[in-house]
């Protein structure tokens, strides 16, 4: 029998090039909110959060931009997977109770701070040159199919389905849920749905907000693979050890072509997204539907619609500003106020 050839192998260097970067160990992190693990040309980063459904708050983004950087600048490296801590979700977006305590009855301008946080996060993952695996190993929401989005591939553990209210429901599914709690998914989802999954589909995820089945979101092109949640790890290293027999440099263009309509489109549009999402967050809308969401309550979606039809304002809960108190002269006072409430003085 003929021996095998030689395979081609680049020579370890006898002098090492001069480096401005220097990768740290992963254990070397003091990481909160994500688990960060390297080994053999594979970066695993999991969101840590399993008791909040692996949504994220401020410090996870912050250490997620960390690991991705750290991602970027270590040439070991040649895939980085995204997975959520557990079995029920893979993320559900942004601490929703973060929002409401901080942004919606707190500081409505500090979202702005956020979304800048927010926006480095996912470009420290689109702009590490590697490729990016999503393992989908629970329930996708919100700003958690944001994350999805961003990464280059995504494999989805199926899910079983339970009765529930009546109606048989999928325990994994991908679902957006802006709408429904008074948001814009402006963070990627209205920019990379209609390229990914063409702009009919896109409108019914994000008008709709309906869970979407694993085997439905592999039809639509929302994910590449389906596989039993006892599978889904064993998929995931099998993608990312094919990903590692490529050409570094050759993944690293290739990515920045496919990559070029998504940047566009999230380039033209983040720093509008950024503003409207600041603004909406001292509106009516967010503190009803994120306050609710926060203590447990129901929303009647239509009760605004029927209070604007007799004249309420949409923008503010109580009326647009518009008294002056007689006795202690401050301005700006609610529409729907009878009485002041600095001294008591009738309106």
């Amino acid at each position: 029998m003929a021996d095998k050839p030689k395979p081609m192998e680049y020579p370890k260097p006898r002098r090492k090039a001069a480096g401005l970067f220097k990768p740290k160990k992963a254990e070397e992190f003091k990481f909160e909110f994500i688990k960060y693990e390297k080994k053999d040309g594979i970066a695993k980063v999991t969101i840590n959060r399993p008791q909040v459904y692996n949504s994220y708050n401020l410090k996870a983004l912050q250490e997620m931009t960390e690991a991705f950087d750290d991602v970027t600048c270590d040439d070991r490296i040649g895939v980085v997977i995204l997975r959520g801590e557990g079995d029920k979700a893979f993320c559900t977006g942004g601490d929703v109770k973060e929002y409401a305590e901080c942004c919606v009855q707190g500081k409505s301008q500090d979202m702005w701070h956020w979304m800048n946080i927010f926006v480095r996060a996912h470009d420290a993952l689109r702009n590490t040159g590697k490729t990016s695996i999503a393992a989908l190993n629970g329930i996708v929401v919100g700003g958690g199919n944001e994350w999805n989005l961003s990464c280059d591939i995504a494999i989805m553990a199926d899910a079983e389905w339970i009765e529930k209210g009546g109606r048989k429901s999928p325990t994994r599914y991908i679902r957006q849920v802006g709408a429904t709690v008074g948001s814009i998914a402006a963070g990627g989802a209205t920019q990379y749905l209609p390229l990914v999954v063409g702009m009919r589909r896109a409108k019914e995820i994000l008008l709709f907000n309906r869970p979407i089945p694993p085997q439905k979101c592999k039809e639509w092109g929302l994910v590449n693979e389906v596989v039993p949640y006892d599978e889904l790890d064993g998929v995931v290293d099998e993608w990312a050890h094919d990903a590692l027999n490529q050409f570094p440099g050759s993944i690293r263009s290739t990515r920045e072509q496919l990559n070029f309509l998504g940047n566009f489109v999230w380039g033209a549009t983040m720093g509008m997204a950024k503003d409207v999402l600041t603004r909406n967050m001292g509106g009516i809308e967010s503190y009803m539907g994120m306050v609710g969401f926060a203590q447990k309550r129901p929303v009647d979606y239509d009760s605004i619609r029927k209070a604007m039809a007799e004249g309420a304002d949409h923008e503010s809960l109580f009326g647009p500003y518009y008294h002056k108190c007689p006795s202690c002269g401050v301005e700006g006072l609610p529409l729907d106020f009878e009485y002041c409430g600095f001294c008591a003085s009738k309106l």
